[in-house]
């Protein structure tokens, strides 16, 4: 299969409920990635914690770009191929970072990350995510979740049928199960989709999805806007 050549937009936005932003996200397309971070933690830390995981990954595939036969800090997983290998050790470094910053740093002690990036490779365009920040693919006027959310929510939703009313008054919707920085390990979900030319790839934090589940920055606001809001657009222009 051919590569896709996207086109891509991205914004932040505070919200209306906060008073700073903890999210951050980055266009790196001579990577062909891009990437949504959703930190959390006091002290302004979730913005450290972000910034730290969009650097270090920016970092990191400069560094195998420039010299591909630079050690890595994880061995590779011989079932997956080399770009997932390289995406899924960027997380992981980062995810560590984060953690041993946390441990020197009382201030730091809570801060995460989730993260939501896709890579577009030679057969398809790879998703790889840790946390409740999500990609939805547009596709013919639909609108598809590529992602799983790590969120005890979702945990209760595989675990037990759980009716519309159960999952709207869940208890605790906002705590995630898996972020960067919670532990000194991390793991990370893939999925490799097969894009077709106008496709629209959206990578959002939880501030979008969360309030009105498939709108953008406007419309969360519009519905309160509780949280920070990120949104990243990718649109397929061609295949070659």
């Amino acid at each position: 299969m051919s590569r896709a050549r996207v086109l891509a937009i991205g914004d932040t936005h505070v919200g209306m409920k906060r008073t700073h932003n903890e999210d951050s996200f980055m266009l790196a397309e001579e990577d062909n990635l891009y990437v949504v971070a959703d930190g959390m933690g006091g002290h302004a830390s979730g913005e450290v914690a972000a910034g730290m995981a969009i650097d270090t990954l920016r970092e990191f595939f400069r560094a195998t770009s420039s010299d591909p036969e630079a050690t890595w800090p994880y061995k590779m997983d011989k079932a997956r191929g080399y770009e997932e290998n390289r995406l899924i050790t960027g997380i992981k470094l980062a995810n560590l970072r984060i953690y041993e910053a946390a441990q020197k740093d009382p201030q730091m002690h809570s801060m995460g990350t989730t993260v939501v990036g896709i890579l577009v490779v030679e057969d398809g365009v790879l998703i790889a995510h840790v946390g409740d920040s999500r990609v939805y693919r547009v596709r013919d006027g639909k609108m598809e979740q590529l992602t799983a959310d790590h969120s005890l929510l979702n945990d209760y939703i595989k675990m037990k049928r759980l009716s519309e009313e159960e999952i709207e008054n869940f208890p605790l919707k906002n705590v995630i199960v898996r972020a960067l920085g919670m532990k000194s390990t991390v793991k990370v979900d893939t999925v490799l989709d097969r894009p077709e030319i106008g496709d629209i790839y959206v990578l959002c934090s939880d501030g979008l999805c969360g309030p009105v589940s498939n709108k953008l920055i406007d419309s969360a606001n519009e519905a309160g806007g509780p949280d920070n809001i990120t949104v990243v657009l990718t649109k397929v222009m061609g295949l070659s």
